[in-house]
């Protein structure tokens, strides 16, 4: 859906986003998903100002390698549900994996996320001692995002080294989640994200716009229900037809819907950290870039071993891989550069400076 603004209202929507946006004050309506033109221009500049302000124009790079393809849950938006039958499993082999990470990642590599279908067996079995090997020959931050597990599983994978979660709630409307048959309830969902970030991860989580049916209404029940909870930062995917599954036939999201999105969770939060995910390539042209240009701060080079990565379908088997060239261009495209800072030593230096000031405000209270 496009608006088409008057010359009037797409002025005063300029002036509007190039004026002062309170820092967790701003929160986009209906009109401004859909911007596009001159009136998205200016959206998407206060957004990158607001990201250089916090960030400067720096990036942060983590490479991700998806480990194991199994899953118990059975989502309509992904080809890995456990109704393809089809689909060739494979659970990725701890020396190949640690060989790779350990000796072979690239320079600019400051952080791994380590990712699987709901696997808990790969889970404890794989991933546990993955991070222990990292943890031990690398100076890598490590990240995970495994799906809903056990909170004793959680604390074992936090004790072996890993201290960021990616726990993605998908979609803010708990109907439309049970009709997506994504995993458990949203509620359930919602319950293990606090888990977690009581537990002290850094959680970040993320949902999907142009779900089939999904209203304007409903992307922003998603952009409330991601500012209401405890996140360090949260991601935007368009919908992209999966193969294999019962959505295959339907559009791909809308990618002004997308990127306003991107802008949007940036207003609402400058301190998030918010991936520029590869999907972006499949729903625009030039897509990874207008994600950097919209606000998005972090990268991700996909290191997953060729032999397996074809199996690794969230959406579909023509994937488009950003490699660490791809990645870099696309940064260095846009004026940024890497971070030398990794993103778990990031915010451990930021639960530091936090916890510094913590005593004197008490005393003042």
């Amino acid at each position: 859906m496009h608006i088409r603004c008057s010359p009037h209202i797409a002025s005063e929507l300029r002036d509007r986003y190039h004026g002062v946006v309170a820092s967790h004050g701003y929160f986009p309506g209906e009109v401004e998903l859909a911007l596009n033109g001159a009136a998205q221009s200016a959206l998407h500049e206060r957004a990158a100002a607001a990201t250089r302000e916090q960030f400067g124009n720096k990036v942060f790079v983590r490479a991700v390698v998806e480990v194991s393809n199994f899953c118990r849950e059975n989502c309509a938006y992904c080809g890995m549900r456990r109704d393809n039958r089809d689909l060739a499993r494979f659970r990725a082999k701890h020396e190949q994996i640690a060989e790779l990470l350990i000796h072979h990642r690239p320079a600019s590599v400051t952080d791994v996320n380590i990712q699987t279908g709901e696997d808990p067996v790969a889970a404890r079995e794989l991933v546990l001692p993955l991070i222990e090997s990292l943890r031990r020959e690398t100076p890598l931050g490590i990240s995970v995002c495994l799906g809903t597990l056990t909170p004793e599983l959680y604390d074992e994978l936090q004790s072996a080294g890993a201290s960021i979660f990616i726990m993605k709630f998908e979609c803010g409307d708990a109907a439309q989640y049970e009709q997506l048959e994504a995993p458990g309830t949203l509620a359930e969902r919602l319950r293990h994200i606090r888990l977690l970030s009581e537990g002290g991860w850094n959680v970040s989580s993320g949902f999907i716009v142009g779900l089939p049916g999904q209203t304007p209404r409903d992307v922003l029940k998603n952009l409330d229900l991601a500012r209401s909870l405890p996140l360090h930062g949260c991601s935007v995917s368009p919908f992209i037809p999966g193969e294999d599954t019962p959505l295959a036939g339907n559009p791909t999201a809308n990618p002004d819907w997308t990127f306003n999105c991107v802008s949007a969770l940036r207003l609402m939060r400058p301190d998030w950290i918010i991936p520029a995910v590869s999907a972006f390539n499949l729903a625009a042209q030039d897509g990874y870039r207008r994600g950097l240009r919209a606000g998005a701060n972090l990268v991700t080079i996909n290191m997953t071993p060729t032999d397996v990565r074809g199996d690794y379908v969230i959406y579909k088997r023509d994937r488009f891989i950003m490699t660490e060239e791809r990645v870099l261009e696309a940064i260095s495209a846009e004026g940024l550069a890497p971070s030398k800072i990794g993103l778990a030593d990031f915010y451990r230096s930021r639960s530091a400076n936090a916890a510094e000031k913590t005593p004197a405000t008490a005393v003042q209270t």
